[in-house]
């Protein structure tokens, strides 16, 4: 029950900062990525400051904890290669990104202020899981029977 009230918690202050900072309108987000153009450099700064507040709370938990609060131990992922899978969902990623305005994180707290984009968007990011999971099902299952 403490990690979901935890995770309640840290959603609700992440929604908060993403609405105070204006990054769950999609014009604020596409305006950064228009060079030529409008051009609004707000997206950097809320980027860095989020780095900033992460570096540092990662530094204390790591450097003065042996486990997390709420958990038996930290779980931390034990890859660092780069394969396939990891660069094309970055690349989907950052072109719907840059087409919709959304990313996931500020889609959620957008729907609170009724855009119909928010709901398309969420729809299609739904869909495009789906989508990905099957496929990903298919090569997995295809794969087994080559090497069979």
């Amino acid at each position: 029950m403490k990690q979901l009230v935890a995770a309640l918690i840290a959603g609700l202050l992440f929604g908060a900062g993403i609405a105070l900072s204006g990054m769950i309108n999609p014009a604020k987000v596409l305006n950064f990525f228009d060079l030529a153009g409008t051009w609004d450099p707000s997206l950097a700064f809320v980027m860095g400051g989020g780095l900033a507040v992460a570096a540092l709370g990662y530094r204390l938990l790591f450097g003065t904890r042996e486990k997390p609060f709420f958990a038996e131990r930290f779980q931390l992922p034990t890859r660092s290669d780069l394969d396939p899978q990891l660069i094309g969902g970055a690349a989907v990623f950052g072109i719907g990104w840059g087409i919709a305005g959304f990313c996931p994180g500020a889609a959620i707290p957008a729907l609170g202020l009724g855009y119909s984009d928010t709901i398309v968007f969420l729809a299609s990011l739904i869909a495009g899981i789906l989508v990905a999971k099957s496929l990903k099902r298919r090569f997995s299952a295809a794969e087994k029977r080559v090497t069979q």
